[in-house]
């Protein structure tokens, strides 16, 4: 991984700690995103994530101080149904 220096107004760097801060990044990860951006998305993927973030759609749950059991996890999604387990069914078989 390579490191990029370079000098930025002080305002600049202000608005680039509130963008990052809204959004629960670090400013690296703010700049590093934003410049992927300004070169093209490297997969769908991002690509996806970019547009969601612009649109002010992308959602990004805080992490659980505990991770779940697994029988936790499973009794969470009883009652939920089969609709990802559908989806996920139809995309593996290309529908």
């Amino acid at each position: 991984m390579r490191q990029v220096i370079t000098r930025v107004e002080d305002e600049l760097h202000v608005q680039l700690k509130e963008a990052a801060a809204a959004r629960g990044m670090s400013v690296n990860a703010f700049v590093v995103d934003a410049l992927t951006t300004a070169v093209g998305a490297t997969s769908k993927r991002d690509a996806v994530r970019r547009r969601a973030e612009a649109a002010g759609r992308r959602v990004v749950p805080p992490a659980p101080d505990e991770t779940p059991s697994w029988a936790d996890v499973e009794a969470a999604g009883a009652d939920a149904g089969t609709a990802v387990s559908d989806a996920l069914a139809d995309e593996r078989s290309g529908r």
